[in-house]
């Protein structure tokens, strides 16, 4: 039976004559999952957001969309919220209460559920996901990954049948992604809940899809099996291709015929077939990062606390960032990453510790004297920078030279939403913009909190250019990152971040080498058949070489 069917579904924007949505027809039956796919700003949210009346977007729009049959504009509001949860891309726009046990009561409330059955879900679904230790606790203290699985436990409270998740592991370091969509998958599996998610991470939830959607320019150009969807982006050269999971572009970029496999387990499987007596490791041929010259960044016990009597967040911070230099720090969720941006630039104030900045004293900096060419920080959340009604009106606020904003337009890929509202855009989109109004100020030392969020893999490849580009100019980067595969693949250095202090660094290669969990896919998959392979074109160059030595 059919839960969704959308038949010509056409979507513009008030302040667009673009379309975002450009004759979409899909239909989506009872307990299927399905994944959707494509480029930051292709509509993957704004057709998300049409499946649920409350949510759906003001503009233009023709077509159609039935719910179980029923055109979705005549299902009551309260059916709705009870047989269709959303979790949203940005957690803190889904949370409204003070307390996790008020958040997760508060959909069952809303809809006037009697107080037996509320407990009874509550205390069901708080198991279910393991949240009961801290059933108590107010919603402030949660991690961005707790805060994640909160709104999804508070959505499955009500038991929906249909569950839509937009982007939900965009803020979630790789372990905790992976948990988030593991239990995705088993409420899937064992509710039988239909699952409709958007992701641009795609290692932990591609193979388990019914069906994958693939969407460009508001329109639908691939929806197949995932097995057959990596095949035909590769046949095609679609940009998209870039995406698929680690063993799908390994296979297929290494001549790879037929079926492809789509987990890391089926991908080690693939190799140690095709390498039944071993392989010889091939040593790729990479320029290690060799720090010279002068210090942008240097921290010497840092100490910081955000309440007098409370813990620790930073304990004891020592690092030493070259100038010119891409320096990546990784680590769990809460673990205190934003916060050690926040001393850096100033945001907050240690109690203890020396931070200096191109070898000053960032104490000895007058007001306003830091942020004047010197450093310029990209919060996680990049809404907290727009203030304007327009892209272009936030980039002339920050300079009033027309050239300069064109260029910087360019380079971050935003001249075509120039015209848009902020609050219009896709994260990805809202991410660009953001970092094109920070590189207006012409810093020396740029701050980047979680920078790819809600970035597509071929924007990732542009800022990644973009980075190339500022360290030309002799500009330093230090981001904070959940993304292990642009870290090891762009990153001059990799720091990991764990109990308040960066506990070691080291090249990409070495660091992510010598992970068994933070690692990447492609690290995995090879590990003790091609040594030191870390991206997937470590793995491919190293598969051509010894199927060289078999001829």
């Amino acid at each position: 039976m059919e839960h969704f069917k959308i038949s010509d579904l056409s979507f513009s924007y008030p302040t667009s004559g673009d379309a975002a949505l450009d004759g979409v027809s899909l239909t989506v039956n009872k307990g299927e999952f399905t994944v959707f796919c494509g480029k930051s700003g292709c509509g993957k949210t704004t057709l998300l957001r049409h499946l649920k009346t409350v949510l759906t977007p003001n503009g233009r729009r023709r077509g159609e969309i039935l719910f179980c049959g029923v055109p979705l504009g005549d299902v009551p509001e309260a059916e709705q919220a009870a047989k269709i949860g959303f979790v949203m891309q940005d957690v803190d726009d889904q949370i409204v209460t003070d307390k996790v046990w008020h958040e997760l009561a508060f959909g069952p409330e809303s809809l006037g559920w009697d107080q037996k059955r509320m407990r009874s879900a509550v205390a069901e679904m708080a198991c279910y996901f393991g949240i009961q230790d801290w059933f108590h606790r107010d919603v402030s203290t949660l991690s961005g990954g707790e805060k994640q699985l909160l709104s999804l436990a508070s959505v499955m409270v009500m038991h929906p049948e249909v569950l839509i998740l937009d982007e939900p592991t965009s803020q979630l370091d790789p372990v905790a992604a992976s948990d988030f969509l593991n239990t995705v998958r088993k409420i899937n599996a064992e509710l039988g809940t239909t699952v409709l998610i958007s992701e641009h991470r795609l290692e932990d939830v591609f193979p388990y899809a019914d069906r994958a959607v693939v969407m460009d320019g508001g329109r639908i150009t691939v929806c197949d099996t995932p097995q057959n969807t990596g095949r035909i982006l590769f046949e095609k050269g679609d940009e998209m291709f870039k995406a698929m999971p680690a063993p799908v572009r390994a296979y297929y970029s290494a001549s790879g015929k037929g079926e492809s496999p789509l987990t890391v387990r089926d991908g080690r499987a693939w190799l140690e077939n095709s390498f039944p007596n071993g392989a010889k490791s091939v040593e790729r041929e990479v320029s290690e990062y060799a720090p010279g010259g002068r210090t942008a960044l240097k921290m010497k016990e840092v100490w910081f606390r955000y309440e007098k009597d409370g813990k620790d967040v930073l304990k004891g911070v020592d690092a030493e960032v070259p100038e010119g230099c891409f320096y990546a720090v990784v680590g769990g969720n809460g673990a205190g990453k934003s916060t050690l941006l926040n001393a850096v630039c100033g945001k907050i104030r240690p109690y203890r510790g020396k931070t200096e900045i191109f070898g000053k004293d960032i104490k000895k900096y007058k007001a306003g004297e830091l942020y004047d060419g010197c450093v310029s920080m990209l919060p996680q959340d990049p809404k907290y920078l727009f203030v304007k009604k327009t892209v272009g009106a936030e980039l002339a606020e920050m300079s009033r030279d027309a050239d300069k904003i064109i260029r910087t337009a360019e380079l971050c890929g935003i001249t075509e939403l120039l015209d848009r509202h902020p609050y219009d855009l896709s994260c990805g989109e809202a991410q660009r913009a953001a970092i094109a109004k920070v590189l207006l100020t012409d810093p020396r030392l740029v701050l980047l909190d979680e920078p790819t969020k809600g970035m597509d893999s071929a924007f990732k490849e542009s800022f990644a250019e973009l980075i190339r580009s500022l360290k030309e100019r002799g500009i330093t980067v230090v981001a904070v990152s959940h993304d292990v595969e642009f870290c090891a693949r762009y990153a001059d250095i990799v720091g990991m971040f764990f109990d308040g202090a960066i506990l070691t660094s080291d090249t990409p290669r070495r660091f992510f080498g010598g992970n068994s969990f933070y690692t990447t896919a492609a690290n995995r998959m090879s590990r003790g058949i091609f040594d030191g392979a870390v991206t997937v074109e470590d793995v491919v160059e190293n598969y051509n070489a010894n199927k060289g030595l078999q001829r």
